[in-house]
């Protein structure tokens, strides 16, 4: 039977050891880009709850905020948790946007040990997305993420700083932002 479904893209780099000690900037969409993990409020918009009345004019916050959903919140725990459940695994930096995460993810493997959760191969990263997307679908009691993710090894400070950059600023640029679905 011929098989009907495109090829994926591969988009690790050829002979690259995924375990080792590194940065890895991290982005993780919702199926079908549903907005389902958060909304950015505090941006002109009349509704918003974050709006403030004084001596009857509206008061409009120029810095958005994230207001997480329920889904949201779960996410989130589940990004807190990785730090608490493995030794060589840390998010150092996250942002939860309407309908995806960026996480800037760190592997210190320890010298003299190996991590509380063994993974079944040496690929980290793979295993660490897996079993995240896993757990925080059977706690939404649904499959909230799209098929893969995407990944990027950091090579350098100026480029982590860039790239922490441009996640604090995520919520500035959501109208423009490539993930936003309108």
């Amino acid at each position: 039977m011929e098989n009907i479904l495109p090829k994926r893209k591969n988009i690790r780099i050829p002979e690259y050891d995924y375990s080792q000690n590194g940065y890895y900037f991290i982005t993780i969409c919702t199926k079908h880009r549903q907005k389902i993990l958060s909304k950015i409020v505090g941006v002109g918009v009349p509704d918003d709850p974050l709006q403030k009345h004084t001596n009857n004019k509206m008061q409009i916050y120029d810095i958005p905020k994230i207001q997480l959903t329920k889904n949201g919140i779960i996410v989130e725990e589940y990004i807190k948790s990785i730090n608490k459940t493995y030794k060589d695994i840390k998010i150092n930096d996250y942002i939860i946007m309407p309908n995806h995460i960026h996480m800037i993810c760190i592997i210190e493997k320890q010298e003299n040990g190996s991590s509380r959760t063994p993974t079944p191969t040496n690929a980290k990263i793979p295993f660490l997305i897996s079993t995240f997307k896993r757990l925080i679908n059977k706690r939404c009691n649904q499959s909230i993420w799209q098929r893969g993710y995407y990944e990027h090894v950091i090579r350098g400070e100026s480029e982590y700083l860039s790239i922490l950059e441009y996640i604090e600023n995520n919520p500035l640029k959501w109208e423009e932002d490539i993930y936003n679905t309108k």
